[in-house]
Formats: C-alpha cells, sequence, structure tokens
C-alpha cells in the first residue's frame, strides 16, 4: 500500500493511541490503523521494542504519521505525561485501544496478593487511568454533526467466563468489560462509543509463555502443548493478532457507530 493509498483510508486524519503496541495484538491493531490511514502513537513500556515497531509502521506511512512513547499504564503520571506527549505529536485523540496488560497463572491458593494486585493494576486500573486521560481531551461538543470517538477495550474470553488456574486474571478481565459497559451507557450522547473485543488463545507471546510453563510442568512437548491450547477453538487454531486487529477496526471505522457497550468474543466459536 503506498503512501497515498493511506492518506485515503477510511481513518484519514484520526489520531489513535494503541497502549501495549509494540508487539503482538498491540502491533497488528496498530498496522491496521495505520493502513486504514489513520495518525497512530504507540504506547508500551519497553522503549527498545517500541522503536522496532516504530520502524515496522514507517513501513506504511510517513515518520509524521507515527509516534512511540514509552508508557507504565499502572502510573498516573507516566499515563498523563504520554497522553499529553501524544496530542503534542499528532494533535486530539479519537480513538483508544487500551491493549496493554499482563496475563499469569497460578492456583487460587497458590496466588499471592502480591500477583493479583500486578494483574488488577495493569490490566484495569491501567485501562482506568489511560481512558481517563483520554477523556481529558474530549470535547464538549456533542452536536449531532460531531466526528465519533471510540475507546475498544481488549479483554479476552477471560472477560465471559471462568477457566481454572487464572482466576485473577479472569477478575481482571471482567473488571475490564464492567468498565466497558458502564462508559457506554455514560458516554452514549457524547458521541462516543466504547467496546470490548475478546480474543480467545491467541497466537502471541503469552501464549508461547502459557505453552512452556506446560511443557515446564507437564513435560509434554510445544507441538501438544500448543494443540491443548488451540483445542478450546472449536475451530482447533489459535486466533491470529491480524484477526483481532480486523475486530477492532471495525469497531472504530464509519458505519459502525451504533456498535457500543458489545463484548465482540474473537474465539473461533468458543463463546
Amino acid at each position: 500500500m503506498s503512501v497515498a493509498d493511506v492518506n485515503q483510508g477510511p481513518l484519514a486524519g484520526r489520531h489513535a493511541v494503541v497502549t501495549g503496541g509494540s508487539r503482538g495484538i498491540g502491533l497488528a491493531i496498530a498496522r491496521a490503523l495505520v493502513e486504514a490511514g489513520a495518525n497512530v502513537t504507540l504506547m508500551a513500556r519497553d522503549a527498545v521494542r517500541l522503536e522496532s515497531a516504530i520502524a515496522v509502521l514507517r513501513t506504511r506511512a510517513t515518520t509524521q504519521r507515527v509516534f512511540a512513547v514509552a508508557v507504565d499504564v499502572a502510573d498516573e503520571a507516566s499515563v498523563n505525561a504520554a497522553f499529553a506527549a501524544a496530542r503534542d505529536a499528532n494533535g486530539s485523540i479519537d480513538i483508544l485501544v487500551n491493549n496493554a496488560g499482563v496475563a499469569e497463572s497460578a492456583p487460587f491458593a497458590k496466588t499471592s496478593v502480591e500477583q493479583f494486585q500486578r494483574l488488577i493494576d495493569i490490566n484495569v486500573k491501567g485501562v482506568w487511568l489511560c481512558t481517563q486521560a483520554f477523556a481529558a481531551g474530549l470535547p464538549k461538543d456533542t452536536r449531532a454533526d460531531a466526528p465519533w470517538r471510540h475507546v475498544v477495550n481488549v479483554a479476552s474470553t477471560a472477560a465471559l467466563k471462568g477457566y481454572a488456574y487464572v482466576a485473577a486474571y479472569c477478575a481482571a478481565k471482567h473488571g475490564v468489560l464492567g468498565l466497558t459497559r458502564a462508559l457506554a451507557q455514560e458516554w452514549a450522547r457524547r458521541r462516543v462509543t466504547v467496546n470490548a473485543v475478546c480474543p480467545g488463545y491467541t497466537d502471541t507471546d503469552i501464549v508461547a509463555a502459557a505453552v512452556a510453563n506446560i511443557t515446564a510442568k507437564t513435560g509434554r512437548d510445544a507441538d501438544a502443548a500448543r494443540a491443548e491450547l488451540a483445542r478450546s477453538n472449536p475451530q482447533a487454531q489459535l486466533v491470529t493478532p491480524e484477526q483481532v486487529a480486523n475486530a477492532v477496526l471495525w469497531l472504530v471505522s464509519p458505519g459502525a457507530e451504533s456498535m457500543n457497550g458489545q463484548a465482540i468474543s474473537v474465539s473461533g466459536g468458543e463463546i
């Protein structure tokens, strides 16, 4: 796709912020948004990975259209500074994709308070802080022809059901979905949609870590461990980051404005 094609996409002139954007689902979402014409600000904790991700995006856009800023989504000061930098670089924010998150597993009785708090801080508090920073820049204008803005929270099928050995993660992702539904109601008349996408097991670093954990604890080889995770999907395959990105792109594109407060399961029919 040429730069000219990008500039003429359905999201041309729109500014999107993607947290956790340096790899996996976040990078796939950022790529899809850039290819649809959006100016994109990538946010992630690892500055080195961010620079690599930006290099990928710059093959699809000019250097003026993409920007990276390191952030700790669980730290209010860091978040506020990052969003101020994003606005300075790319203007007011039209689209927020809260993708930053972490997954850890342990039996409930062996899940420490520290581990529980870490998952809540990154997965729930991080979404809360980033969405507040986004809200701080929302215009008061709610006239009928005002542009729509969108928030998409990347949750998980763990926001829709329970899984053994990840009680803290399930609690956190259920919290993300509750926040999504509450804000969808609160902001419905402000021309802001708030939705969640809920991927099943997706072929990312998180699944790679889960595979490593399974092999370490059971002695099974990596292929068998991946197959076990894929079996939860009726299509018997892992979801791809690009499939999740396509769902996000639809939710923030013209014509999807009536999609609000929804939890879109991207899981091959698991849910």
